[in-house]
């Protein structure tokens, strides 16, 4: 119950998530409701997830030629998932959806996220068919997002390529008209395409009928070359098996095959693939012989939007998928916390200091009496629980994006823009950092399998590699976010950091954290300015993620500073002892944390170029 008073709390005290029940999208909801979305979430979690969690890191995905074998616990939990409804949570009821908010939505799935985050691929799924739905033509989304959300169909996000990595610009997948009359197929215009993707998460599996891919890939120009860069890039729907109008299998399979199974360091429950596009290893539609009516070979794929406009289009996916990787990574620190804090509270070790040093006659303490094992504990509250708020903010502000008004909804979307990289990466950073110290705090137990700890660690150590590396996302932070539209975005966060300092001064508790965050958001602004004084890009970004870090550390200070304004709110807050444990976190942030933000913004405003400059052949 800890996990759910940690996010009853941050909903509706912190977040005021009833609130948006007068809006008239969610007018059928309330607290009861919410309430009771979250209960069945937490019960299937609890039933179906946790007890697997172990099982699955170790019955690795197999691939026995043709297809891939899992153990059956993952089939009853992705059933469980999709027979809950939370594949479409947050869609309209004419789609099957629930029109639950979307910080509702996100906050009942931190349950599957703490119980097993690797044995389904739900994030994916919804992501894939939400990018639909914003880009796709209404056959798509009957089609394909319709049977995404009520789980008959599963769906993947194919970028990355063995050459490519993270530069998509390099991507070499190709997809050519197929045949004149590509332009009047239904589902939308129907293209051939041949190339590899790597590191596919749920790239194949027998859970559902069908797996549907969102695919980039570049449409030849006129001369038959590949446009060059980011603007040559279009996205398709590639089905792994065909399908009619009406949504219904035709027994043709794609020309989609599973070159191999990649087997990762974490999140080993899920399938990750490097898949084959039009190898012709499932010939379709006259594939080989010259094709029918003019027709090559390749796998078959469904426009989606304009053509070059296709990472415009992911981006919609990627974005919903950053902040679902922040909050993968806080609730697998958060796992780590619970179980780290429930060893130190049982194991007896070492005996209290006294005048005379330590009395051996007296009996053994508990590692918790000890200071330094409290100190790892809060250190792993104060991140988890922050990064948690974190992402439930930005949760909210989707929400706000698209039912706020006027300039209320225009504001939420550029604060997220602004906090999408932080959101991601810090919980991504920190989170791992928390998951080391439930290690630690267990001792040489921590580093056997008897134990959780080691498992929420190489599960956690994927995030800072998914969706984006901290370097990525720093460069988009710094080279982007805050200096699009003249600094817009940092004003407009800098104002909501500013408006809680103002409320926080008027707390005798919370006045000198109120100066400090003060301090600390004007370096970050001054040191914005000292990045780009040149206007040289190569100078400006040499930093960007040590720039990013203390970005980040300052909007952890906000939101903990706001939390604690919070829960002051509280009259019997005093009385309560997780109150008193979350205004002990912020108070560890504020001492032990955001004074590292000096050394990090320091070679940023010296715009340092010690590591760019540094010669190859001197490693």
């Amino acid at each position: 119950m800890r996990l759910r008073s940690t996010i009853d709390f941050l909903l509706y005290d912190w977040l005021q998530a009833e609130e948006l029940s007068s809006r008239p999208r969610f007018a059928d909801h309330s607290r009861n409701t919410f309430d009771a979305v979250m209960d069945i979430c937490e019960r299937i979690a609890r039933e179906k997830y946790a007890p697997f969690n172990r099982t699955v890191d170790l019955q690795e995905p197999q691939f026995d030629g043709e297809k891939v074998i899992l153990p059956q616990c993952t089939y009853d939990a992705r059933e469980a998932y999709a027979d809950s409804g939370m594949l479409s949570a947050a869609q309209d009821y004419e789609i099957g959806g629930m029109q639950l908010p979307y910080v509702v939505e996100s906050a009942a799935n931190c349950f599957f996220a703490a119980a097993s985050i690797s044995i389904g691929s739900n994030m994916l799924t919804s992501g894939n068919a939400n990018a639909i739905m914003a880009h796709g033509t209404d056959l798509q989304k009957n089609v394909f997002a319709a049977n995404e959300f009520n789980g008959r169909w599963a769906g993947t996000m194919a970028l990355s390529e063995p050459q490519a990595g993270s530069s998509l610009s390099d991507i070499a997948t190709r997809a050519e008209p197929d045949g004149a009359d590509f332009e009047s197929e239904a589902l939308g215009p129907r293209y051939r395409l041949k190339g590899n993707k790597m590191w596919i998460s749920a790239g194949d599996h027998e859970l559902t009928e069908n797996i549907v891919h969102l695919v980039l890939a570049k449409i030849p120009g006129p001369d038959g070359k590949p446009v060059p860069g980011v603007k040559g890039i279009s996205l398709f729907i590639v089905p792994k098996k065909l399908v009619d109008t009406q949504g219904q299998l035709t027994g043709e399979r794609n020309d989609v095959a599973l070159a191999g199974l990649n087997h990762k360091l974490g999140w080993r429950g899920t399938t990750n693939t490097l898949l084959n596009f039009g190898e012709g290893k499932y010939p379709v539609r006259g594939e080989h012989g010259g094709g029918l009516d003019g027709r090559g070979a390749g796998a078959i794929g469904y426009l989606v939007g304009k053509p070059g406009e296709g990472l415009k289009c992911m981006f919609h996916m990627m974005n919903e998928a950053r902040i679902s990787i922040g909050m993968a990574a806080s609730m697998l620190g958060m796992a780590g916390y619970h179980a780290s804090l429930e060893y130190a509270q049982s194991r007896p070790q070492g005996r209290p200091i006294g005048g005379g040093g330590k009395d051996a006659s007296k009996p053994q303490s508990r590692i918790i009496e000890h200071a330094d094992v409290k100190r790892m504990l809060l250190a792993q509250k104060a991140y988890c629980e922050g990064a948690l708020a974190l992402n439930l903010l930005c949760a909210k502000l989707v929400d706000e994006q698209y039912t706020g008004e006027g300039e209320q909804a225009a504001e939420a979307k550029l604060l997220l823009e602004v906090l999408t990289p932080i959101a991601k990466s810090w919980p991504s950073e920190f989170c791992l950092e928390a998951n080391s110290l439930a290690i630690q705090i267990h001792g040489g137990y921590g580093y056997t399998r008897d134990f959780a700890v080691e498992q929420y660690w190489r599960d956690n150590r994927l995030n800072m590699i998914h969706e984006g590396t901290h370097g990525i996302q720093a460069m988009d932070l710094l080279g982007r976010k805050v200096i699009m539209d003249g600094g817009k975005g940092l004003q407009l966060l800098a104002a909501r950091i500013n408006a809680t300092i103002q409320k926080a001064l008027q707390q005798a508790k919370l006045s000198t954290y109120a100066n400090q965050l003060a301090r600390a958001l004007a370096d970050v602004g001054s040191t914005t300015k000292a990045a780009w004084a040149t206007d040289n890009p190569q100078e400006a970004l040499a930093n960007a993620v040590p720039y990013m870090q203390a970005f980040g550390h300052v909007v952890l200070g906000w939101i903990w500073l706001d939390v604690a304004l919070a829960v002051l709110a509280k009259d019997e807050w005093l009385a309560i002892a997780a109150h008193r444990g979350s205004m002990a976190a912020q108070r560890y942030f504020f001492h032990y944390e955001l004074p590292r933000i000096g050394a990090w913004l320091q070679v940023v405003k010296a715009r340092d170029m010690t590591c760019a400059y540094m010669e190859e052949d001197a490693f």
